[in-house]
Order: C-alpha cells, then sequence, then structure tokens
C-alpha cells in the first residue's frame, strides 16, 4: 500500500494530510510515441564493441526542469511554489532511477513567469520541436547540462502527456522531452518524467509481445514504461527497461554520463544525507535509514574509524586502490580505458580518442567517442551480410531532396538536396541482408533500380521509418560516418576531418601516444605524459596512470635480495676458481708434473696465472694433438704430452719450432656453459689453456700469432 504525506491546504502548526495513493487523481494517459518503438532501441549503434560493467559504474545525468508560462499560472503564479514542485519532480525522478545505479541531478531550475520562450501548443511534435530547438541554441550555451525537461501545463492533443527522442541522451539537439503536469500531486508529472527519460537513456515501451518482468501487477500500477498509465502509478521499471539500458550504454549512449557533477551546481544548496559529498562533508550514503555503506556514518556524514574512504570505483574496503588499477574499461575502439591515481576515491572523467582518428581498421573516424561506418548502419538496418551500395547509389537517390532520398531538412523544415559531394552524408543505401528491415515493424524498405550505361541495373536498398518528427531519422547517415578517404559527415555534408585539428593534437605526442578528447596525450604504457617523451607509466593527465607504480619498500627489499645473490654468486665463483688453480697446479702429480710449478703465490692477491703448456710436435706427425670433440668442461682439462714446458701468459717470449698459420678460429660456443672451450682448426697447432673463472691477469706467454690471437679473443 502507498500512502502520500502533503501539507494540509491552510497549514498550521506545520500539519499534513496523509492518504492512500489510488485515492489520487491521476487521469490515464499515454505518451506519444504510440506503440510502435518496442524494437527501435536495436536500429542504433547496434554492433556490440568491448563491454564495460555499465551497471557497477554509476551514471550521472545533470538535469535541468523549465516550467512553461502555463504551469507558472496553474501554480498561483507563485515563481517558489514552482519551484519547489519542480524540485519534488526531480526528486522522485531520482529516486526511480537510483535503483538502475543513475543519480539525476538536478542542477538547474527555469520558470517562464513574463512568457514562454518557444512555442507550446497543443501538438505535442511542434512543442517538443520547438523546445528542443530552444534548449539547443539558448539553454545550452549558458548552462551546461546533460538533458533538459519542459514541465507544462498546457493540454496536448488526445492522450498524449509527454514525448521525447529515443536513444539521445546528452546529445546537443535532441536531448530532452516535454510532460505534462497532469496530476495535483507532482509524484504524477514525476513518473511521466521519469518514463520520457527512460525514452531518452533508449528504453522501449513495456507492451505484451516483448514479455517483460514486472514485480509489480498491473492493477498496482505496473512499471515506469508502459504505454499508458493510470492510477495507482508505477515507480519501478521492469526487466525489459534495465536490460534496454544496459545494450544503449553498451553501444555508447551517453558517453559523459560516468562524470560525477559539480557539487556547486546542484540545485537546493548542501544536505547531508542526499548522496553527493559536499563541503565538509567527509561521504555521503543517504539518509540513515537507506544508508548501507561500512564506511560512512549517515547521520554526521564522516568516515568512521580508520576509512580513508567509503565511494567511488577507486575506493575498497574504505582503502584507496592503488594507482594504476584499472576502474573503467573502454567500451569500443574509440574509448580509452580510466585508471585510479591513488589520491582519490572517485574513478577520472571518462575521455576518449579525439574527433577525427581513425579507427576500424581504417573505415572509418572516431566522433564522440563511436566509431561509425556505412556499413555498420547496413547491418543494423538490414541485418548480417548487409553492406553499402556503390556510390551511384548514393548520389541518384539523395539528390531527389524527398521523404526517401535527401540530405535531412532545411531551415524551412522541406527535405534538402544532397549536393553530388555529400551524397554518402543522406540516405542511406545498402545492398544485401534481410527482404525487408530488420528494425520494427514501422519500417518500410524502399528500393530504386538505377541503370547503367554498360548495361544492366543496381539495386539500391533504402528505409523509411514512421516515427514523428521529433524522431531521428535511422535511416540517415549517423554524424561522424567516413564519407570519403579523409573526410566525415557533420550537418548533413561531407567534410574534411581536419576541421577537428586530431593530426596536430597526436603530433605533440611524440609518436608514443595518441590525442584525447581534451587534446591531451594518452601515452603508451611505459611513457609518461603529458607528452610521452619520458619514461613513466602511462595514461594521460586525464586518466590516471595505466601500470602500478612499484612500492618503495617492494623495490628496496628487492634490490636487497639482487645485491645478496650477487655477492653469493661472487664469493662461490672465487671459492670454486682458488680450488681449480690449488687442483691443477699443486696437486697433479701426473703427466704434467713438470707444470706443477705455478708460482701463483707470488702474485698478488687475487691474481691466478694461466698455465699454458705446448707438446713438443713431432716431426713426423702432421696432425696436432686435438681435445676430444664434447670437451667443455673446466674439471676436464686434458693431461699435457710429458714434453712440455711452462709459459705463463703475461709477457711475449719466444716459442722456436711453431709457425704463424693465419687461419680464422670459429667460435663455436660450447652448449650449456656461460664460458667454454672452442674446437681450434684442425690445419693448426693447439695450446691447451688453463684458464682461472676469477683473475684476467695472464703469465708470460709466446709472440706465437695463433697463441696471441687465442689470448685477444678470450
Amino acid at each position: 500500500k502507498t500512502l502520500m504525506v502533503e501539507p494540509a491546504f491552510e497549514p498550521a502548526n506545520d500539519t499534513h494530510v496523509i492518504y492512500e495513493g489510488h485515492h489520487l487523481h491521476f487521469p490515464s494517459g499515454t505518451c506519444g510515441h504510440g506503440h510502435n518503438i518496442s524494437t527501435i532501441t536495436d536500429m542504433l549503434f547496434s554492433v556490440r564493441q568491448h563491454k564495460r560493467d555499465v551497471q557497477k559504474t554509476t551514471k550521472y545525468v545533470e538535469l535541468i526542469i523549465v516550467a512553461d508560462n502555463r504551469e507558472f499560472q496553474k501554480q498561483g503564479k507563485d515563481v517558489e511554489k514552482v519551484k519547489q514542485r519542480l524540485a519534488e519532480i526531480a526528486n522522485y525522478v531520482d529516486k526511480f532511477y537510483r535503483v538502475l545505479n543513475i543519480r539525476v541531478a538536478l542542477v538547474g531550475l527555469e520558470v517562464w513567469s513574463d512568457a514562454d520562450k518557444c512555442a507550446v501548443t497543443q501538438d505535442p511534435f511542434t512543442t517538443l520541436h520547438e523546445f528542443l530547438d530552444w534548449r539547443k541554441l539558448k539553454l545550452l550555451p549558458q548552462r551546461p547540462h546533460d538533458n533538459a525537461q519542459l514541465i507544462s501545463g498546457v493540454y496536448f492533443q488526445g492522450t498524449t502527456i509527454g514525448m521525447a527522442p529515443i536513444m539521445r541522451m546528452r546529445t546537443a539537439e535532441q536531448s530532452g522531452g516535454i510532460v505534462l503536469d497532469h496530476s495535483d500531486n507532482p509524484l504524477g508529472a514525476a513518473v511521466t518524467l521519469a518514463h520520457e527519460l527512460g525514452h531518452n537513456f533508449g528504453m522501449n515501451h513495456d507492451t505484451p509481445e516483448r514479455g517483460c518482468g514486472c514485480r509489480m501487477t498491473v492493477d498496482r500500477g505496473g512499471c515506469i514504461m508502459t504505454p499508458s498509465t493510470g492510477y495507482p502509478f508505477p515507480t519501478v521499471f521492469s526487466t525489459c527497461s534495465k536490460k534496454d539500458l544496459v545494450a544503449s550504454l553498451e553501444k555508447g549512449v551517453g558517453m559523459c554520463l560516468y562524470n560525477m557533477p559539480e557539487v556547486k551546481m546542484l540545485y537546493g544548496g548542501q544536505k547531508c544525507g542526499n548522496g553527493y559529498i559536499e563541503e565538509r562533508e567527509e561521504c555521503d550514503c543517504g539518509e540513515p535509514e537507506e544508508c548501507l555503506n561500512p564506511c560512512c556514518n549517515a547521520t554526521t556524514c564522516t568516515l568512521k574509524g580508520d576509512a580513508v574512504c567509503a565511494h567511488g570505483q577507486c575506493c575498497e574496503d574504505c582503502q584507496l586502490k592503488p594507482a594504476g588499477t584499472p576502474c573503467r574499461e573502454s567500451s569500443n575502439s574509440c574509448d580509452l580505458p580510466e585508471f585510479c591515481t591513488g589520491t582519490n576515491p572517485h574513478c577520472p572523467a571518462n575521455v576518449y580518442l579525439h574527433d577525427g582518428h581513425a579507427c576500424h581498421n581504417r573505415d572509418g573516424y572516431c566522433y564522440n567517442g563511436i566509431c561509425q561506418t556505412h556499413e555498420q548502419q547496413c547491418i543494423t538496418l538490414w541485418g548480417p551480410g548487409a553492406k553499402p551500395a556503390p556510390g551511384i547509389c548514393f548520389e541518384r537517390v539523395n539528390s531527389a531532396g524527398d521523404p526517401y532520398g535527401n540530405c535531412g531538412k532545411d531551415s524551412k523544415g522541406s527535405f534538402a538536396k544532397c549536393q553530388a559531394r555529400d551524397a554518402r552524408c543522406g540516405k542511406i543505401q545498402c545492398q544485401g541482408g534481410a527482404n525487408r528491415p530488420v528494425i520494427g515493424t514501422n519500417a518500410v524498405s524502399i528500393e530504386t533500380n538505377i541503370p547503367l550505361q554498360e548495361g544492366g541495373r543496381i539495386l539500391c536498398r533504402g528505409t523509411h521509418v514512421y516515427l514523428g518528427d521529433d524522431m531521428p531519422d535511422p535511416g540517415l547517415v549517423l554524424a561522424g560516418t567516413k564519407c570519403a578517404e579523409g573526410m566525415i559527415c557533420l550537418n548533413r555534408q561531407c567534410q574534411n576531418v581536419s576541421v577537428f585539428g586530431v593530426h596536430k593534437c597526436s603530433g605533440k605526442c611524440n609518436g608514443r601516444g595518441e590525442c584525447n578528447n581534451k587534446k591531451n596525450c594518452h601515452c603508451e604504457a611505459h611513457w609518461a605524459p603529458p607528452f610521452c617523451d619520458r619514461a613513466g607509466f602511462g595514461g594521460s593527465v586525464d586518466s590516471g596512470p595505466m601500470r602500478q607504480a612499484a612500492d618503495s619498500s617492494a623495490v628496496a627489499v628487492g634490490a636487497l635480495v639482487t645485491l645478496f645473490c650477487l655477492l653469493s654468486a661472487g664469493l662461490i665463483v672465487c671459492l670454486k676458481s682458488k680450488a681449480l688453480v690449488q687442483m691443477f697446479c699443486i696437486n697433479k702429480k701426473s703427466a704434467i708434473q713438470n707444470l706443477r710449478y705455478c708460482q701463483w703465490c707470488s702474485f698478488p692477491q687475487r691474481c691466478f696465472p694461466k698455465t699454458v703448456c705446448f707438446p713438443q710436435m713431432s716431426h713426423h706427425s702432421s696432425e696436432p694433438l686435438l681435445p676430444p670433440h664434447n670437451f667443455h668442461s673446466l674439471r676436464r682439462l686434458p693431461e699435457c704430452p710429458t714434453r712440455c714446458q711452462p709459459v705463463h701468459i703475461s709477457y711475449p717470449m719466444p716459442i722456436t719450432g711453431l709457425q704463424p698459420h693465419r687461419t680464422l678460429v670459429s667460435h663455436t660456443h660450447s652448449p650449456g656453459r656461460a664460458a667454454g672451450f672452442h674446437t681450434l682448426p684442425r690445419q693448426l697447432p693447439y695450446a691447451n689453456i688453463q684458464v682461472s673463472a676469477v683473475s684476467l691477469r695472464l703469465s708470460p706467454c709466446t709472440r706465437h700469432p695463433t697463441l696471441q690471437k687465442l689470448i685477444s679473443w678470450k
């Protein structure tokens, strides 16, 4: 049971009236779109991109509500009373959308107390068109916002109580709607405003054929997106509405709704419990009865205990996440990811690639964070297998200037003919795909056969969708679509992509990053913003660092561990080297007895001579004595022949009986060893070199060129 609480008509001592919701005067009404828009969401941006978790990320709609002159008169010509009513309407709408993780922030009210600033008539189509034009030209430049709704006291024709364009949230041209204030209680207008705002988000009507799940039965009001409404009033969204919303957000609708509004812009002043962290507040989780945040005291709007934060994607378990932690993934090829900064609990504002940046394998250009192509739109209209028609189709069809071939409407509302260079920015022409448009029953196929001079015909397929004058024509090429190499559709004209200045902007990124929509460099992972000209952690000054910086304590520990390992390895090598020298120079008592005297103790400390023995070659032997083929271990030096002499390789001294032979030594590295022996060419006399693994000081040696070459290589 729903109870209503209102001030008494003649309040005394703060007296209020309580009554049941079904006693509310709430005449039934319908949405101006009728019943043929249930599949309209699938028409725009239908090609799915990489999915961002849009449900977990809070969205913020900065809303302005305007009351026309008739509404001002209905409320007794009391400006403050009108503003209070509009604020109540906004509070209800915000309450409805919170369950969808959307906050509707009222950032401005305007009351037309003198006269209407645009034409407001009983024709809802005309009124909507006039209001959206006024918003774009007058309101938006003066007071930036995401969406504007007109609350009117004028009763529209028929049963229409509201109207808004589909899936046009936060666009300059059509992000708004009109609402009839049809009930004594502001809740009536609030439900209608929530309905029309849902259309802006891409929500469609909850028609029976969609099989939507609604936890409220019809006799209890049903759900907000039902085509017609009465009493009791709906206050919840259906499963279809939630699905439509997620699909729209994943397709790029409302790219900038992830940015939290400036709290100073909020209407009504500061209040603990409104869900926005304002001056002198550490947190705000709403009213005490609805707060479930373990980090925030709902009564005082202060943090509990050792909590550092209470809200935001970069706050976990009441503590800040490290810098470089991803907090918002990219939703498509033109969107950029955002990362925690390590100092703020909130994810940085959403950023995307600069308009005009090439995308989709250079088949398109980024525009408002979305990559638009003719092929994508043909698939949207005609299904898989559809593709753009040849250029002659665009030129012939769109030169007609009628509802089926045009470049939009001119200032007088008449269909405009396309110039040849702008033809690919008019009504889209496709080939292939399904037999009829796949975007709904209110869409029809417009087929044109164009004869060719060389014989034959080309079939051009266009679409016409009956949506009303207030709706964008989905059969028109979308703004931002590539119309030629280096050209893009803007205002129904094929313009040079240089108008965006993307190349000039990217030039300052030194080839290691791309320019974002704020004209700052988004650097690659190992380069630092703002110009990607020095080592860093990637990202931009807007999106945060792409990589996590290593903790200083971890670096210190790692350095100590590395140093300890190096010292240990050095000690082991030294000990093994000394043992080798002792083993081969002192303890050997076999055939190398003549090499026993190494004089290593007479060298300075840590200096070990390298003893070399040369065999006395037989005059009758042409083959030198070679080491085994698999010889590579320092622990398996071959024994020298008995006739040899100790040579200390430090100072050159002549060796008789050996002639130089200039043959390049093959530097074949032995497998599995850091420093192995190398097989010598069979044409050369060889020398067995006993090498210490540590010392580089050599004892006197010969002037034999081959030996010197071996020594210099070592």
